[in-house]
């Protein structure tokens, strides 16, 4: 005897990973999303459909659908068995990522280790209270954890690199991670080298905005310009007022590049002056040792006499010419 179960599709759910809706479907495709979740759905019920079927079902393209199914694999959230589409235990897949194998210590590295994770812990929980609403996706953890690694910032300065990333509306592991460079590179590991980079880093605004208006620019700075202008102000520890006097070379050049304002600049800088006076000085020097030459002209090679030739010369030059014109 066999009793069958019957429950109407009115009364069933299809259950979509929370994993899926954290972790994969911000950066996906809209319709991507619409294929996955028809793929779980025909999955609970062991149904099958040809790209074709999905195509006129979900009412997409089915070159979409096409890319879709290969997204999917690319992204280790299905594989294909044969001529079937297995997806992904998204929970396993992240357990399997998060789960480390254990190496032997001794008890002194143990005790630091677990004293270095109890930190660490508490600073990915305000993390993820603070940013993600405690619903942080898991692999933000190994993410984090990866990060302490690499960079080796202190805990502080871990919370600060998502607060300033949260700040410019960019909290993508992209750019957090183009942020974590940039700082890796500025030598900071510990809140009192973010505080001098932070000093810093305002002086740099304060005088890029004020560059900005006295050459009236119309677009923003280039990456290369960005990266001069923080040369100037962080390696050159130029202030503005130093930097403006290179501006105003300028002034009958207007066409002139960025890189002209950097060869002045780079200039003062390798020959170490460091105020108006000296670069005043400097300026003057260079004037004086160009002015001989300009006043005498440009000389022969040898430095012979130039001859000099009056008006009678040139008339009997032209009457010598037409002559031989005409014989």
């Amino acid at each position: 005897m066999f009793f069958e179960s019957y429950k109407s599709i009115l009364y069933s759910d299809t259950l979509v990973p929370d994993i899926f809706i954290t972790e994969y479907m911000p950066s996906m495709d809209g319709d991507y999303v619409k294929v996955y979740i028809k793929c779980l759905f025909l999955s609970k019920y062991n149904k099958t459909a040809t790209t074709e079927e999905l195509s006129k079902g979900l009412n997409i393209d089915v070159n979409k659908v096409k890319e879709a199914l290969t997204y999917f694999q690319n992204l280790g959230i299905a594989t294909w068995k044969e001529n079937s589409l297995s997806l992904t235990d998204l929970k396993e897949k992240e357990i399997n990522k998060i789960y480390r194998m254990k190496t032997v210590s001794t008890p002194e590295e143990a005790v630091l280790s677990s004293e270095r994770n109890k930190k660490r812990n508490s600073i990915v929980t305000a993390i993820n209270n603070a940013f993600f609403q405690g619903m942080m996706p898991p692999s933000w953890y190994t993410d984090i954890d990866t990060w302490f690694d690499r960079y080796n910032f202190d805990e502080d300065v871990m919370f600060a690199l998502f607060q300033h990333c949260y700040n410019y509306k960019a909290l993508s592991k992209n750019y957090i991670v183009a942020v974590a460079e940039s700082w890796h590179r500025k030598n900071i590991k510990n809140s009192f080298d973010l505080d001098n980079y932070s000093i810093e880093y305002q002086k740099f605004k304060d005088i890029r905005g004020k560059i900005f208006k006295k050459l009236k620019r119309q677009v923003p700075f280039t990456e290369y310009e960005e990266e001069c202008i923080e040369k100037w102000v962080t390696e050159y520890k130029y202030d503005f007022d130093i930097i403006e006097l290179a501006l105003k070379k300028t002034i009958a050049k207007p066409e002139a590049a960025f890189k002209y304002i950097d060869t002045i600049i780079t200039d003062w800088h390798d020959n170490g002056l460091k105020t108006k006076e000296e670069i005043a000085k400097y300026d003057a020097e260079k004037k004086r040792a160009v002015k001989p030459k300009t006043e005498a002209g440009v000389h022969q090679r040898g430095n012979f006499e130039q001859r000099k030739y009056d008006d009678e010369f040139y008339e009997n030059l032209y009457d010598n010419v037409r002559k031989s014109k005409t014989v």
